[in-house]
C-alpha cells in the first residue's frame, strides 16, 4: 500500500515534511511500518499551493529516495499546503501518469488502497467520469478514476457529498458484478484552502491514517512522522476529516 501526507497551515519548506522527520515520507518509502508492503518505490509525487490558485505538481517514476531533483526542490519550495505521496503499485504500470497526486483545475487528489475486483469492472467505472473530463484520464489507476468521477457527483459544490456518492457508485458496481474483495481507501482532496481526508473500507481493515493539529499546522499522514504518539491521533474507520485555512478541524462519520 502507498504512503502519503497532507499538510496545511503556516508556510513551510517541503523538506521539513518529507526529509527531516525521523519517520519521514522518504523513510517510509524505504521501510513503511504500518503497511502490508514495506517498500513504496513505484514512483512518487508532490503537489503544493503557493501564490497561485492552481497547484504545482512534480511526479516521477523513480523511487522517492533516488531522485536528486526532489531533494533540491524540497529545499527550495515553501508553501501553505502540500500533498506528498510514495507509491506501491497494486497492479497498474509504473508510469508518471499513474503517480499521485492528481491535479485538475484548482483540485489535488491522492489515494491509498484498492477497489476490489477493479479489473472486472474498470470499463463500467469509466462511465462515472464526465464526458468533458474523460480525455484528462492519462493513466490506468483506480485512484485517478475515483478523482475524475468526483466531478460528476458534485465536487465543485459539495466535496463531502461527492466523496460519498462516488464511493456509493463504486460499491453498487462491485455488488452488481458479485465482487467480494474489499474496497479499501484513504484519500485526500484539496482546493488550496480546505483539505478533506477519508478513511473507509468495506471490511474491517482500512489503511492506516493519523492526524495532528498544533502550532498552526495540520498534518494528515498514513503513518506518524515521529515517535511522539501523544500528538498523533488515529483516524477512526468510516470517518471524514475536514480542515481549512482558518484552522478548523472537524471529524465526522463517513458512510456512502
Amino acid at each position: 500500500m502507498c504512503r502519503w501526507l497532507s499538510y496545511s497551515g503556516a508556510p513551510i519548506f517541503l523538506e521539513k515534511l518529507i526529509f527531516e522527520p525521523e519517520f519521514s515520507l522518504i523513510a517510509q518509502s524505504l521501510r513503511a511500518r504500518k503497511a502490508a508492503v514495506a517498500t513504496n518505490g513505484d514512483g512518487f509525487g508532490v503537489g503544493w499551493y503557493g501564490e497561485r490558485p492552481i497547484p504545482g505538481l512534480y511526479r516521477d517514476i523513480l523511487p522517492a529516495w533516488a531522485d536528486p531533483n526532489l531533494k533540491s526542490l524540497a529545499h527550495q519550495i515553501r508553501a501553505k499546503t502540500f500533498f506528498a505521496h510514495v507509491r506501491a503499485s497494486t497492479g497498474t504500470a509504473t508510469s508518471r501518469a499513474n503517480c499521485h497526486p492528481f491535479a485538475q483545475g484548482r483540485w489535488l487528489f491522492m489515494h491509498n488502497g484498492q477497489i476490489g475486483g477493479y479489473d472486472r469492472i474498470r470499463r463500467r467505472l469509466d462511465a462515472l467520469i464526465p464526458d468533458e473530463l474523460y480525455a484528462r484520464r492519462g493513466g490506468t489507476t483506480d485512484s485517478e478514476l475515483i478523482f475524475l468521477a468526483l466531478f460528476g457527483f458534485g465536487l465543485e459544490t459539495d466535496p463531502p457529498a461527492a466523496l460519498r456518492r462516488t464511493v456509493a457508485a463504486i460499491g453498487d458496481a462491485m455488488a452488481a458484478a458479485d465482487i467480494t474483495e474489499p474496497f479499501r481507501m484513504t484519500a485526500a482532496l484539496s482546493d488550496g484552502c480546505s483539505v478533506w481526508a477519508v478513511r473507509y473500507a468495506t471490511d474491517e481493515t482500512p489503511p492506516s491514517l493519523f492526524f495532528c493539529s498544533e502550532d498552526e499546522q495540520r498534518l494528515i499522514v498514513s503513518e506518524p512522522l515521529d515517535g511522539d504518539f501523544d500528538h498523533w491521533h488515529q483516524m477512526p474507520p468510516g470517518h471524514l476529516l475536514v480542515t481549512d485555512c482558518a484552522g478548523r478541524l472537524d471529524l465526522e462519520p463517513f458512510s456512502p
